[in-house]
């Protein structure tokens, strides 16, 4: 029996290029008349002071026929050509592309997938080593001498051996400094063979498939995206990105169901905001793409996700830092969000605090406003108590946040713990107490050693576990407190919009039991819900069940965080708090928004001030 395996080289010049534009853009007019001796010149320059190019030669199809259960190397050969005048230097990326699909698995005719049946050669090292059953191909680059590179590359992950062709993005070769001082040098040249071994078993008939090679720079630069398999019978939940801290398991969906509320992200990204999850990696520029909420409730055919089919594949959102969030103003500039939750990125940008860096994702929402749709994470302010140029304007008697979790958060007058109400006087919290804050991602404050509760705990990652998903898009929590940056619990009244923990041109949304003046209630109202009223359902449509899911459809992004009382994490995955900037009566309670699976609070209901809720700020004082 023969077979004829066709090796198609693809090659793309997929650049990432840094441009600067500008040498100084001069543009000059002078009147004219009707006469044509008076003319004028506009003179424009642009500048790139760093490019760097990849181009190949030789990168026709590669074709060989080959008995069955032979191996057969330096099956044709292609020249990869390299100049780049970026001193950080480069990085080359390989990928498996068929059918004009990265990590093609969707056909069985194609060199490339990972797919393992007999009419698939499927990607794999090609040695009759193993499992000598199953046909594989492979690739090997080598950098050449002649003639005499500028600046040799690296070889990695033993490309200079055959080794398997990627199903998806995998950086073969680096340069890390020292590339051309201008274009047209000689550069570096690598050249890449093909190898392949065939089954026994395999049947007879022509197979093709692509490798697409890419070039990024500078080499620390981000590797190109590609999609992601998930196992049957789970939600897989992937960073999308380079430099993404956390890690998340699998959701697990049966064959019965049909909805599935998402898990709020435990991935962070240094100088990203998340806005929710995707199903496709390629959002920015894939008009398909969806967006969803981080705890969304999606919608499914029955056995969609389980086998023999694979589980659902979504993709962190992020959105690069577009400055500071202090003193922004150019909300404006954001199209408001629709009221459906299929707003494109066009509603959103990220923005930095300049208290401790953390980005935020910021969308302007139905109401016209633009919000934070991350809870805030705000650690400390013992740095910024009295700095008006970061800080929505500290009370003079708040004392900051506590330092670092170090003991459980019962109500107690102990240090660094819930402070304790007895409601009988206008009680402070002393300087050295610090009471009023509430620790970051504490899945433990039940424990009697702090050794067993870390920090930061990342989520379990074994099958069906959930754990700790959404400790970092859960934030802090605050008591109304800290939350408004003052130190009195009792006989507060009014709104605080002046003070609170917000960087400074953000508030605190407003609260109100009344249908006016209520920032929630506005929100709300956009959203297609009432404004008042002690429950969103009680007397409108859509009902409760509804409007929950709106809120926390993208990109409202609003969360089932729970809150943190006494010596427990309450309500997580079913209930979402948000303290308010208003004062319920000169007792001790304020208002705050809940959103329940039945109902919504906007902004309405009013609670012990002591409880640990979060915090969203509004653009504006």
């Amino acid at each position: 029996m023969m077979v004829v395996e066709t090796k198609k080289l693809y090659l793309t010049a997929g650049i990432l290029m840094s441009l600067t534009a500008f040498s100084g853009l001069t543009l000059s007019s002078s009147s004219t008349s009707a006469t044509a001796t008076n003319t004028s010149t506009d003179d424009v320059a642009i500048t790139i002071p760093v490019a760097c190019t990849l181009n190949a030669s030789g990168n026709t199809s590669h074709s060989t026929s080959i008995v069955n259960g032979t191996y057969e190397d330096e099956i044709g050969t292609t020249t990869l050509n390299v100049t780049c005048n970026d001193g950080q230097g480069f990085a080359i990326y390989a990928v498996g592309y068929t059918g004009n699909e990265i990590g093609a698995t969707n056909s069985t005719k194609l060199v490339g997938t990972n797919a393992s049946s007999n009419a698939t050669i499927v990607t794999g090292t090609a040695t009759t080593a193993g499992n000598p059953d199953v046909s594989n191909w492979a690739m090997k680059l080598n950098t050449t001498t002649s003639p005499t590179p500028t600046y040799p590359v690296t070889i990695d992950n033993s490309y200079n051996n055959y080794n398997i062709v990627p199903a998806s993005y995998t950086k073969v070769a680096h340069r890390d400094s020292g590339t051309d001082a201008g274009q047209g040098a000689t550069g570096s040249t690598l050249t890449t063979t093909y190898a392949a071994y065939i089954s026994k078993t395999q049947a007879a008939d022509t197979y093709s498939g692509q490798v697409k090679y890419t070039l990024v720079h500078p080499s620390t630069a981000d590797a190109p995206l590609s999609p992601q398999t998930a196992a049957s019978g789970c939600i897989n939940y992937f960073p999308n990105g380079g430099n993404v801290v956390g890690t998340m398991g699998c959701q697990s969906i049966s064959a019965s169901d049909t909805t599935a509320t998402l898990l709020a992200s435990n991935f962070s990204r240094a100088n990203y905001g998340f806005a929710g999850w995707s199903d496709k990696y390629d959002y920015t520029t894939n008009p398909n793409a969806k967006f969803y909420g981080p705890q969304e409730d999606i919608t499914f055919t029955a056995g969609q996700y389980t086998s023999p089919n694979n589980g659902l594949s979504l993709y962190a959102v992020w959105v690069p830092s577009a400055g500071t969030i202090q003193n922004w103003n150019s909300c404006s500039s954001l199209t408001q969000a629709p009221t459906n939750g299929t707003a494109n990125l066009s509603s959103v940008t990220a923005l930095t605090d300049q208290r401790d860096n953390e980005t935020y994702a910021v969308a302007r929402l139905a109401d016209g406003k633009c919000w934070m749709i991350e809870n805030l994470r705000l650690e400390s302010t013992a740095a910024h108590n009295s700095d008006g140029a970061l800080a929505q304007g500290y009370d003079s008697t708040f004392i900051g946040l506590a330092t670092a979790e170090s003991t459980n958060f019962y109500r107690s007058t102990t240090a660094n713990s819930l402070y304790s109400i007895d409601g009988s006087t206008d009680e402070t919290i002393s300087g050295n107490s610090q009471g009023y804050r509430f620790p970051r991602y504490n899945n433990w404050n039940n424990q009697s050693s702090s050794a067993n509760r870390p920090q930061n705990p990342t989520l379990n990652t074994a099958a069906n576990s959930t754990t700790n998903a959404g400790m970092y898009s859960f934030g802090n929590y605050y008591t109304w407190a800290a939350a408004i940056a003052n130190t009195r619990y009792y006989n507060t009244t009014g709104d605080h919009g002046a003070t609170s923990l917000c960087p400074t041109g953000w508030r605190l949304p407003i609260g109100n039991r009344s249908t006016a003046n209520n920032s929630f209630g506005a929100l709300s109202v956009a959203l297609g819900g009432p404004a008042g009223g002690a429950r969103a359902n009680n007397s409108s449509t859509p009902t409760g069940t509804v409007m929950s899911q709106i809120f926390r459809s993208y990109p409202n992004n609003f969360l089932y965080s729970g809150e943190l009382s006494a010596s427990s994490a309450d309500y997580r995955g079913s209930g979402g708090y948000y303290w308010s900037s208003t004062a319920y009566g000169d007792g001790s309670a304020s208002y705050y928004m809940g959103l329940g699976r039945l109902a919504v609070y906007p902004g309405t209901d009013y609670s012990n001030r002591f409880v640990g809720f979060n915090i969203r700020c509004v653009a504006g004082s």
